[in-house]
């Protein structure tokens, strides 16, 4: 028994040492994660092409590094954050004002950190003879105040209306800057994101959408100019800033730190512009009515 106790005591010093180390382990592999939720339109390519680099820029310095995304859109990133349950918010829209006053009820300072820019482009299918809508088509058609192609253009058929859920940022910014807020068709089918848009509008002569500048080279599709401008125009309608919003009442681990400031620096920039997105630097130059409401 004398044994027993003793051999007890020498093992206790090197099970506590133990427990120490995982305890350890655990901590450096939790700083080491990365949870990003929000936008689909930041989330779908453009996040999962940051991570990458970074992943490898890490991997280089001799660190592992990993991430958790999930994109299903602006308004579950933003309530995801206020709630303490992502590191970054990603959104294709600014803040609106139930947001932000949901965040003050839990003592959270949301700000936004500059990611991109984007513009809402407007495609048909490539067999589609339409050339060109202006603002107040745009309107008629998402609105379903015109449901026949004919209205509008030398072609004839029920117009089919594809947008994002109501999730999405796109789909609210969309209504206030061509809609003025006006409800889109009871007709209109929506979508979780970019990609199943571009898909349907590929596949459909009859069909039209909306999507980000990352998903215009979808085959089958085409760009329609809005206004006589395209998307990559400083002076499009449609265009909008991207953005990854941070919790600012918190200290944020230094690997969250490191992936911002490699989101923003040139290298991070280039991935952006990869994408078809335009820089952050492209921001001032681009009108946008900063109201959300």
């Amino acid at each position: 028994m004398r044994s027993l106790l003793h051999l007890r005591k020498k093992l206790l010093p090197a099970s506590l040492l133990l427990g120490w180390m995982l305890l350890i382990c655990a901590t450096a592999q939790a700083s080491d994660k990365i949870v990003i939720k929000g936008s689909d339109t930041l989330g779908a390519k453009l996040m999962p092409r940051l991570k990458e680099e970074f992943i490898a820029q890490k991997k280089n310095q001799g660190e592992t590094v990993t991430f958790e995304i999930s994109a299903e859109g602006s308004r579950t990133g933003i309530a995801a954050i206020i709630d303490g349950k992502a590191d970054l918010a990603m959104s294709s829209r600014e803040l609106q004002s139930s947001e932000l006053s949901a965040a003050n009820a839990k003592g959270v300072k949301l700000e936004p950190i500059p990611v991109g820019v984007d513009g809402i482009a407007i495609i048909v299918n490539e067999d589609n003879p339409l050339k060109k809508l202006g603002l107040r088509e745009i309107e008629m058609i998402f609105t379903g105040d015109v449901e026949d192609w004919s209205a509008i253009s030398p072609m004839s058929g029920n117009i089919s209306i594809y947008t994002r859920n109501t999730s999405s940022g796109t789909y609210s910014l969309f209504q206030r800057l061509s809609l003025h807020r006006r409800n889109y068709s009871p007709f209109a089918q929506k979508l979780a994101g970019n990609e199943q848009i571009a898909a349907e509008v590929a596949h459909n002569p009859y069909g039209v959408g909306y999507v980000g500048l990352a998903y215009i080279h979808t085959p089958g599709v085409k760009v329609l100019p809005v206004d006589g401008k395209m998307p990559s125009n400083n002076s499009y309608p449609l265009a909008r800033p991207l953005y990854l919003y941070v919790d600012v009442s918190k200290e944020r681990t230094p690997i969250v730190q490191e992936f911002i400031d490699f989101i923003v620096s040139p290298e991070g920039q280039a991935v952006v512009e990869s994408v078809d997105f335009l820089p952050a630097s492209r921001m001032n130059e681009i009108y946008l009515d900063s109201d959300t409401e």
